[in-house]
């Protein structure tokens, strides 16, 4: 079959099925990207959730035999709710990056990239397809910038000239020799914005990210958050858009072209108090949809204790008791001695002496000390 129709078919039926922006580029290794992954290496700066393996992540040959095109897509995510719920006094709300509203993306990207297998299986039955999201060997921001899709910004994000940097990517190596597509040049210019607004400074420079210190990355791990970052997360429950909303083109970017990226205002912010007792059956039942659940409720409800402290919630004193007291995980039980500590009051305090009686794990009982020297010193 003539390739250059079948690209052009593709294309339109990518439209179709609800593909955003689609782009095409060569197998060859991505030796760049190599060199790069090297030194986050050696640095320190990756976050552990990777492919551990640098050449499977920079080798589309090691994924399929004898590939001859990668195809990129792209869909584009709202960033508003058409809905809006207030975070108030007694009643404070956490919120969930927008990467994370609506349904979780690997599930909708895959059904867009099956889709697309299925219809190249149909035109060439002998053609061979390997689909990957976010979890796969590749690096989707790399395949993404060399077929077109964008550019890769100083915040480590592709950013397309129509959807700005709110775009989910997933790809497709294939034994069909497509021709490539041309790169889009840089437009971040000298706009450091990014780079400047990143609260922790992980962004250490443009394009470069330390993701040890990434509040995407660390509301994500589950054990204690180190004390430098704990203010600076605020009430983020699950990753960081600050290095894309102040990027300047992203603005007025806010498209709802798939309903099931349709936040619900009560999951994508939710109210935070009910979080803390929530068991693993409600979690699930509520959150499991969305990708921010992939880490089970640990993470958030430490996030959610944290953002409790942030706001200086007196109102949730006494749960923040109850957790101290009775969590039978001893980073809750830490974390709510430190958003103690940080809301203050008698009662707070008369708590955090009676957890010091019984708090038998060091790391949890080192934080009820800090937080009643805290108090103390008050």
């Amino acid at each position: 079959m003539n390739v250059t129709q079948l690209k052009k078919e593709v294309i339109e039926y990518s439209k179709q099925i609800g593909i955003d922006k689609i782009g095409f580029t060569t197998a060859d290794p991505f030796d760049e990207l190599k060199n790069r992954l090297l030194r986050q290496q050696e640095l320190n700066y990756q976050s552990g959730f990777e492919e551990k393996d640098i050449e499977k992540r920079t080798t589309p040959s090691l994924l399929l035999d004898q590939p001859m095109s990668i195809i990129s897509i792209a869909l584009a995510y709202p960033t508003k709710m058409k809905e809006r719920v207030a975070s108030k006094k007694g009643a404070r709300r956490g919120i969930f990056c927008r990467a994370s509203w609506g349904t979780d993306y690997h599930v909708v990207l895959k059904d867009r990239l099956q889709k697309l297998e299925q219809f190249l299986m149909a035109k060439i039955p002998d053609a061979i397809c390997k689909s990957m999201v976010d979890t796969g060997e590749l690096v989707d921001r790399a395949v993404a910038e060399r077929a077109g899709i964008g550019w890769s910004g100083k915040n480590c994000a592709i950013i397309t000239p129509e959807f700005g940097s709110y775009v989910y990517l997933g790809e497709m190596i294939t034994n069909i020799p497509f021709e490539p597509d041309q790169p889009i040049e840089d437009q971040c210019g000298s706009c450091n914005k990014c780079v400047d607004a990143c609260p922790t400074g992980a962004l250490v420079q443009g394009g470069q990210l330390n993701a040890q210190s990434c509040i995407a990355f660390i509301t994500q791990t589950k054990g204690f958050v180190a004390e430098e970052f704990r203010e600076k997360i605020g009430n983020r429950l699950y990753g960081c858009d600050t290095c894309q909303t102040v990027c300047p083109k992203n603005k007025g970017k806010d498209f709802h072209l798939h309903v099931e990226m349709e936040p619900d205002p009560e999951i994508a912010k939710p109210l935070l108090k009910p979080l803390l007792q929530m068991s693993n059956r409600e979690f699930k039942e509520k959150y499991g949809h969305v990708s921010g659940a992939w880490r089970g409720k640990k993470p958030i409800q430490r996030n959610a204790v944290m953002a409790l402290a942030h706001f200086k919630d007196e109102t949730a004193v006494e749960e923040l008791i109850q957790v101290m007291l009775y969590d039978p995980r001893p980073v809750l039980r830490g974390t709510a001695a430190w958003a103690l500590g940080k809301i203050g009051g008698e009662k707070a305090k008369n708590a955090l002496f009676k957890s010091l009686d019984h708090e038998v794990d060091e790391e949890a009982r080192m934080e009820v000390e800090k937080a009643i020297k805290i108090l103390l010193e008050k």
